[in-house]
């Protein structure tokens, strides 16, 4: 199953945009992740949401999913949809997880961790929806 969870929002000033999204509209700072001077993860959520957002700089948008789907099992929902005709990238995973800075390497994260995995996918106007693994259970999805 794929559940909507987050949407990209390009902004011109992080620190900015963290500070209006949380102090002015009380969203809930759910990451706020800076391993290096040049690299930055924001998720926020709005009160009693299941939705949630990133900023992201507006400049580094555009080569960034803006959609983001959520599911137990990304290889299956990957088989799926691409067993539906939908054109699914290559799964790729944080490199390295523990410092991750941006970078990914190919194939599923062998430990299967939350948000260490992905694949993307586009519609026919070329809105790019990521697909992010969370909560496997390899025993459970796979005789679900």
């Amino acid at each position: 199953m794929l559940a909507f969870e987050v949407v990209a929002i390009p902004v011109a000033d992080l620190d900015r945009s963290l500070e209006f999204y949380s102090k002015r509209c009380g969203f809930v700072v759910d990451v706020d992740y800076r391993p290096s001077a040049s690299f930055q993860v924001i998720q926020l959520t709005p009160p009693g949401s299941r939705c949630s957002i990133h900023l992201v700089q507006a400049e580094s948008s555009a080569r960034l999913g803006g959609l983001y789907l959520v599911t137990d099992d990304l290889e299956r929902e990957r088989d799926k949809l691409m067993e539906a005709g939908v054109p699914v990238q290559a799964i790729r995973r944080k490199d390295v997880l523990a410092t991750w800075a941006g970078g990914f390497a190919p194939g599923i994260d062998p430990e299967r961790r939350n948000y260490a995995s992905f694949a993307d996918f586009a519609d026919p106007d070329g809105n790019v929806w990521t697909i992010q693994e969370r909560g496997y259970d390899g025993a459970r999805t796979r005789t679900a």
